[in-house]
């Protein structure tokens, strides 16, 4: 006789994503005189300053923030005659120069084309990219993106996945922590899946920490006491 297996649900925002292209501009959390580099289109870069969201056009500024070059992973600025190299969806950097340790309390996300919040972030420290995805139970991804970042999940109880293309077998895990930006939170249930994901999926296991609001392309994660 097998084991019983859990059930989770994945929306299906994962088989449409895997038949077409997304393209998203979001943006991470920020504190009190901070900057993060959340999209970019051609020359132009959606930063975070002090939680506002910014575009920027490469040689314009905001304040005592400028905006040098951008490329779809970076953007170079320049702060009070300094250079500073910013990630796509990596932690803010104080226009000091020191990085944030993990202790922000709010997400802003702007929608891209087609209405998804794509972000870059990360698990166990380990880089990724999410999609928020409030039909998905918990965080999900695929067997070749747990096995990028060393999740080790194989000895974990089984569990069946209910997809748009029917029913699956995975496995449950558990992340030691997923952060985006400046909002860290731990101990995160997860459920690792066989087939090809584009990204991975931001489910309820995060997003019920959070109190969630949405107004036209924007969402705000307000992060539970």
């Amino acid at each position: 006789m097998t084991a019983p297996t859990q059930r989770v649900r994945v929306s299906r925002i994962a088989a449409v994503l895997a038949l077409a292209g997304v393209c998203a501009f979001v943006c991470g959390p920020v504190s009190a005189q901070s900057v993060s580099f959340s999209g970019h289109m051609g020359d132009k870069a959606l930063l975070v300053i002090d939680g506002t969201p910014r575009t920027l056009a490469a040689g314009t500024a905001q304040g005592n923030v400028k905006l040098v070059s951008v490329n779809p992973s970076t953007a170079m600025i320049e702060v009070g005659g300094k250079r500073q190299t910013l990630s796509l969806g990596g932690s803010p950097v104080s226009l000091g120069g020191a990085n944030s340790e993990g202790g922000g309390e709010q997400i802003v996300l702007t929608a891209g084309l087609g209405g998804h919040f794509i972000t870059g972030g990360s698990i166990n420290g380990k880089p990724v990219q999410f999609m928020v995805d409030t039909g998905a139970t918990t965080v999900a991804m695929s067997a070749a993106d747990a096995d990028r970042i060393g999740l080790k999940y194989k000895d974990g109880p089984r569990m069946t996945g209910s997809t748009a293309n029917g029913q699956v077998i995975g496995y449950r895990a558990s992340l030691n922590s997923v952060r985006i930006g400046d909002v860290q939170v731990y101990n995160v249930e997860a459920a690792v899946l066989p087939m090809p994901m584009p990204h991975i999926l931001l489910g309820n296991s995060f997003l019920t920490r959070f109190q969630m609001k949405r107004e036209n392309d924007l969402m705000t994660l307000d992060k539970k006491p």
